[in-house]
């Protein structure tokens, strides 16, 4: 059910993200055109301090107009591998590096419109570190593993890979 791509066209190509329309002939022989909003992937880390507090972010998101609770995360550089994103983002947000890592999943975001993929990793055994800290505004807050997941069912974790990795988390150590 792919259909035949009868032509692309990138109509935008900014900093992060890159939009191009996709002319596509259905099985059906119907044509469409899809949106499609590239973008290289990202990763999201859950950092657990060993009382299993996890480090999070409070930073205000401007597209959703509003300060969100969220999970360390960033975009992947050109080239990098998911691994070295992770380790670079949790020392330029939160100012850690992890002794032990792991992968929970990897998931895409929103596929009907984007082509980014999530890595969504767990880190321990966090030592703090002297890293350049990203530019962004952003106040680390450590809270109990278990209080983020009930932030969850309150409305308070919007963010769609915090939630992701928060659940994951909670599963992955029988909470």
């Amino acid at each position: 059910m792919t259909g035949r791509l009868l032509g692309s066209r990138r109509v935008f190509g900014g900093r992060v993200i890159s939009l191009r329309l996709d002319d596509v002939e259905m099985p059906s022989g119907r044509r469409v055109t899809f949106e499609i909003v590239e973008h290289p992937g990202a990763v999201a880390i859950v950092p657990l301090l060993p009382d299993a507090r996890a480090l999070l972010v409070r930073q205000f998101r401007r597209a959703v107009g509003a300060d969100l609770l969220e999970v360390p995360a960033g975009t992947l550089e050109p080239g990098e591998s998911p691994d070295a994103c992770a380790r670079r983002e949790l020392a330029e947000e939160v100012g850690q590096a992890a002794g032990q890592w792991e992968r929970l999943a990897s998931f895409y975001t929103a596929p009907g419109v984007l082509t980014e993929e999530m890595h969504v990793f767990l880190a321990r055994d966090l030592r703090p570190i002297a890293a350049e800290r990203e530019e962004e505004d952003l106040r680390v807050e450590a809270l109990p593993l278990a209080e983020a997941r009930s932030r969850i069912g309150a409305g308070e974790i919007r963010d769609g890979k915090s939630i992701v990795g928060i659940l994951l988390a909670c599963e992955r150590f029988g909470m």
